[in-house]
């Protein structure tokens, strides 16, 4: 097996307490897809294997999710969105005190505690999985005012209840969309918890840009810019992480402002289909 990792398990400030692992990614004879990478991880003297994109699995065991993607793979997209929207918020005067973040793709609250560092203090969170709310919780617990595990294509009264309720004027998204786990309508609905003039900043991979686009985000985003839905403050191209052979990939930041909402001709327009559930997979958290 390559890459062997067999350090020890870096602590995090505000993570749980790890348990040392050795990872190692396999030899393969051509190359996966992202959302098909896998490895195998030494947990408690046994050899499992992971599939990257299982973050049912990878929340279940205490700080392995970010050993892998963080730690070894050097995932820096919760960096990059951090800077990126503090540096455009002080530019536009806005004190970050002042937002109430939608985060969706929640996770275990990596992306939350990175802006807390910049002085973001009130979040909801939104996941797919009740594995990653309580994960969330095990690992940051109390960083969520409110953690709401659902599918925003389907959501539960009191789920809806909950974010209309909130004053929600900012939405972070970060490195979740295009592989099918935050379809583009699920990403609308998110934006239509955001109060009008509120901030967006999402990350998304290169590919899903291009012409080419097949998971209808290219198309999305260039509506959304084009019929003033949102104004775009800043766009950074970045690498995200590498990838199990080493290769980086490139993602896109940006910080966007909201100028209205999605009506239903804007919806038409950028083709938005809702998927069901069985169609989606595992979760709303995206390494």
């Amino acid at each position: 097996m390559a890459k062997t990792q067999q350090q020890q398990i870096k602590s995090r400030p505000g993570s749980a307490s790890r348990r040392p692992s050795r990872v190692a990614f396999p030899h393969l004879n051509s190359p996966v897809e992202q959302d098909e990478e896998w490895f195998v991880a030494k947990i408690d003297g046994q050899w499992r294997e992971y599939r990257l994109h299982d973050y049912a699995r990878l929340f279940s065991v205490p700080g392995l999710y970010e050993h892998v993607v963080y730690d070894i793979l050097g995932c820096r997209s919760p960096q990059v969105v951090r800077d990126l929207l503090e540096r455009t918020l002080k530019a536009s005067g806005v004190d970050p005190k002042e937002l109430c973040v939608l985060d969706l793709g929640a996770g275990n609250g990596v992306v939350a505690q990175e802006l807390t560092s910049i002085g973001v203090d009130s979040f909801i969170g939104v996941d797919l999985l009740p594995e990653a709310a309580s994960a969330a919780e095990r690992d940051r617990p109390g960083l969520y005012d409110e953690y709401v595990a659902d599918d925003l294509t389907d959501l539960d009264p009191e789920s809806a209840r909950t974010l209309e309720s909130a004053p929600i004027n900012c939405l972070t998204c970060v490195a979740a969309l295009g592989f099918g786990d935050v379809p583009p309508v699920a990403f609308a609905k998110a934006f239509s918890f955001v109060e009008t003039g509120g901030w967006i900043a999402f990350t998304i991979k290169e590919d899903f840009l291009n012409s080419d686009d097949h998971s209808g985000f290219s198309r999305l985003i260039r509506h959304m810019i084009e019929h003033n839905i949102i104004e775009k403050h800043a766009e950074k191209k970045y690498v995200h992480r590498v990838n199990a052979e080493g290769e980086d990939l490139f993602y896109h930041a940006f910080v966007c402002k909201k100028l209205r909402d999605l009506n239903d001709t804007d919806l038409h327009g950028a083709s938005l289909t809702s998927p069901s559930v069985a169609q989606r997979r595992a979760s709303c958290s995206d390494p």
